[in-house]
């Protein structure tokens, strides 16, 4: 499998829980606000760690670390992910996948297997702005609704996040995003950082702490348990 790094030790990417974070090369989407360039255009990606190098890690990080985050890129792009859960879930660690929900079918089986403990599905815009937020043209939303039904169904623990951007999020799409994923039981509204390696950085900027938390506000009536990160 194409991975691209290793994160030897988190307390954020899985929540409550510490962590390594494996980072997969590769996404079928081209957000504008992308932090990882890297990650996602195909002349930039870059084989940084092999699954020897992950594997040798973990079994000395037995009974240290509880879990394994999986981010990417799109780490469902990758046919080999349920053989390499298998491994990690062998090991005795936990798993939190993030993903942009774009295959409903592989997230489905994996979560079936028992191969995934956490799930973080990103949730782009309103539905309205999805293709233009996600950079793809005629984007179909079918894959996306599928996912975002089978998390709301509650067969595994879920969280949806949504990173605001200037530019692209108002306070009427994120209500609008907020009605789409009615009863969800963790939303968060992150805020937009300029890693300085933004897929492309024009026109877009982040809200302050102050507009992250009225944007909240605008959302709490759909989604009572809404919370802003990274402020």
């Amino acid at each position: 499998m194409f991975l691209s790094g290793l994160q030897k030790l988190t307390l954020l990417d899985y929540p409550g829980k510490v962590a390594c974070t494996v980072f997969t090369a590769g996404c079928n989407l081209r957000c504008p606000f992308c932090h990882n360039a890297g990650l996602v255009l195909p002349e930039r990606l870059y084989q940084d760690v092999t699954e020897d190098d992950v594997f040798a890690f973990l079994k000395k990080r037995t009974g240290i670390l509880d879990g394994v985050a999986i981010t990417g890129g799109e780490p469902l792009l990758h046919a080999e992910m349920p053989a390499f859960l298998r491994k990690v879930k062998s090991l005795g660690f936990l798993v939190k996948l993030d993903t942009n929900g774009s295959f409903p079918d592989r997230l489905e089986a994996l979560i079936a297997e028992g191969l995934v403990d956490r799930v973080a599905m990103d949730i782009k815009n309103a539905p309205s702005l999805y293709a233009e937020t996600a950079g793809i043209p005629g984007l179909d939303l079918t894959p996306f609704e599928r996912s975002k039904n089978l998390l709301l169904s509650g067969t595994v623990d879920y969280e949806f996040r949504t990173t605001v951007v200037k530019g692209l999020h108002t306070k009427e799409s994120l209500i609008e995003a907020a009605r789409w994923i009615a009863g969800a039981k963790e939303y968060y509204l992150q805020q937009f950082k300029d890693s300085g390696d933004v897929i492309d950085i024009g026109g877009l900027s982040a809200y302050d702490e102050k507009e992250m938390h009225a944007l909240a506000d605008a959302v709490s009536p759909y989604i009572p348990g809404v919370q802003v990160r990274g402020v």
